[in-house]
């Protein structure tokens, strides 16, 4: 490999929230990688800080255009110019677009156990949360789309936050699927939030498919956010990408963003976005190689060693979500079994709501040596239950 995954990085940044803990902690949670990011994109960092002025800045003149190239060589999607849309982060795209688009009282879809910062943007916004449970049997998690009718079919119902791929679950939801669902909101007047934030993050047998790539219809139905954050770890530039064919809807939103005031980007992240999506395929290839093997490192050790536990295999992202319930232990044991005891941080299941309950969500972005000492203190842990 030319990008070397196996540097020990992630302890010398106490600034980082993720490692904002005790040294004898092992934080596994919270989604940032802690592996360096590409040096094309350190570069631009320095070019941009050596021109001595940090005032007001507009888009680099290649932002938009790199980016374009990126969606149509990677994922088969020809984005216009015009559809594009900026904002400091994907949560504060949606907590936008649900102000914009939705009314005091009206409701708002989405498929737990899902991103937990989801239910604050629909609530905080003064809507209504419509649980649309996705549903888990031996082959993985699903869809349920006679529970979608039917609750769509609410005239109050404006809004679906479709999580593609899923985070915590890492289902990378198939063309049929997606196509099942966009018909459903098509049918009684829903609009989708799409999050694809993780779309770049997908293991091989997979493919991710930008829901508004599907059809016409969909893609003047729908709101796309997606950012390089969660692909290069640059979630601290605060640069993010939002999607919106359909007009008005795009005017809906740059209302919304000029409403609560944010007007441009910060003064690095144009360079850096556009060094990611210009430098930055080799490197992601070579990451997927090495988050595969990290994937595959715990799912055979937790197979021969910790059979108490099963993992639902992903097919995207870089988590894992982790079944624990066969410990027969209720939420604050398990907490005091991995934080107090086992000295690692996982994000809670009970957090991503209903179905999250007896579930662990553990990030596998790390150097293998991480993962092979979160794994072993797990396992001394159970071993003394």
């Amino acid at each position: 490999m030319k990008y070397n995954f196996d540097k020990i990085v992630c302890k010398q940044n106490r600034e980082s929230v993720k490692w904002s803990f005790d040294d004898e902690i092992l934080p596994m949670g919270i989604a940032d990688m802690d592996f360096e990011t590409l040096p094309e994109i350190k570069e631009a960092i320095i070019e941009r800080l050596s021109r001595d002025i940090y005032g007001y800045s507009n888009l680099q003149v290649d932002y938009k255009p790199t980016l374009i190239e990126w969606y149509e060589k990677l994922h088969d999607w020809k984005i216009e110019e015009e559809w594009l849309c900026i904002s400091p982060g994907v949560s504060p795209a949606i907590g936008i677009t649900i102000r914009a688009l939705a009314n005091s009282g009206d409701k708002v879809i989405l498929q737990t156990p899902v991103y937990p910062p989801f239910f604050g943007e629909i609530t905080h916004n003064g809507c209504s949360i419509v649980n649309n449970p996705l549903l888990l049997d031996e082959s993985g998690y699903h869809m349920d789309y006679e529970d979608l009718e039917k609750k769509a079919s609410d005239v109050r119902v404006k809004l679906l936050l479709l999580c593609n791929p899923h985070n915590p679950v890492g289902r990378v939801w198939t063309r049929d699927e997606l196509t099942k669902l966009g018909e459903i909101c098509l049918r009684h007047n829903v609009i989708v939030i799409a999050d694809e934030i993780h779309g770049d993050l997908v293991f091989k047998g997979n493919r991710y498919i930008p829901f508004a790539s599907i059809s016409e219809d969909f893609a003047k139905n729908s709101i796309t956010c997606t950012a390089p954050s969660k692909t290069f770890n640059l979630a601290g530039f605060q640069v993010s990408n939002i999607i919106i064919p359909n007009c008005k809807l795009r005017a809906e939103y740059e209302i919304g963003r000029h409403n609560i005031g944010i007007s441009r980007l910060n003064v690095f992240a144009s360079g850096v976005c556009t060094a990611a999506y210009r430098h930055g395929q080799p490197w992601l290839e070579e990451l997927m190689t090495y988050l595969e093997d990290n994937k595959n490192y715990v799912l055979n050790y937790i197979k021969k060693y910790l059979p108490q536990i099963s993992v639902i295999e992903p097919e995207g992202t870089y988590m894992l979500w982790m079944d624990f319930r066969s410990l027969g232990l209720r939420d604050e044991q398990l907490h005091n079994l991995i934080f107090d005891q086992a000295k690692i941080v996982l994000n809670e299941g009970h957090t991503f709501g209903q179905g999250g309950d007896g579930f662990q969500r553990m990030n596998i972005a790390c150097p293998r040596s991480i993962i092979q000492e979160a794994l072993e203190r797990l396992r001394n842990a159970i071993e003394k239950i």
